[in-house]
């Protein structure tokens, strides 16, 4: 489903990302392992294309996205959850999930969100709020249910577990086993040291100074 061919990527003249190669084959979860600095966000945007890459490919369902638009991934159902969220403040919960239905234009938008709503109902419940009236750990559930809304294929999930309560831990942890069981995703989740991720993936990739391997 997603595919990084020796991907290099350089910010500020500064290597990041030293010929990186991962996939992520249909409907299975792949950890990325590595310590902060190590270049795991870099290699999740670099997917997303928010960062532009120097050398390599990036693959996403066979088809080549290396120097694609941002915004196509939500059209060929790519879900990104950011490490820090971004959430627009001033929308309301239920703006902020349905934004990416909103860009891709999706048809079935509304069988989406009410799908998220039942996987996730603590989202619902603060669907009227403005995002800015969230605590840390209810922004990330509602970025996590955003990337649900976009990735009806293929999730990319960047540090979901950091600096959340264990309690939320143990709730995005029941959250993406649910979707597991579904079977009909593929996720890439990163983690600094694969201990709330572990019973949940089925390969794991280490990255180290910008350098891919497999655990």
């Amino acid at each position: 489903m997603l595919r990084l061919d020796d991907v290099s990527v350089s910010i500020a003249g500064a290597a990041i990302l030293q010929g990186a190669s991962l996939e992520v084959p249909a409907n299975a979860f792949v950890g990325l392992v590595g310590r902060n600095g190590a270049g795991k966000t870099t290699l999740m945007r670099a997917a997303m294309n928010l960062v532009p890459v120097d050398g390599g490919t990036i693959t996403i369902a066979g088809t080549d996205t290396t120097r694609a638009a941002p915004h196509v991934h939500a059209r060929q159902g790519v879900g990104y959850m950011p490490e820090d969220r971004r959430l627009v403040a001033d929308w309301s919960v239920d703006d902020n999930v349905r934004l990416p239905a909103w860009a891709a234009r999706t048809a079935d938008a509304e069988a989406r969100v009410k799908r998220i709503y039942d996987l996730v109902p603590e989202v619902e419940k603060v669907r009227t709020r403005r995002a800015m009236q969230l605590s840390g750990g209810q922004q990330k559930l509602v970025a996590l249910a955003r990337a649900f809304v976009a990735g009806t294929r293929l999730m990319i999930l960047d540090e979901p577990f950091e600096g959340v309560a264990p309690a939320l831990v143990q709730r995005l942890v029941e959250i993406l086993s649910a979707l597991r069981q579904e079977g009909d995703h593929s996720v890439l989740i990163s983690e600094s040291d694969a201990h709330h991720s572990t019973a949940l993936v089925d390969r794991v990739y280490t990255i180290e100074r910008g350098r891919v391997s497999t655990a």
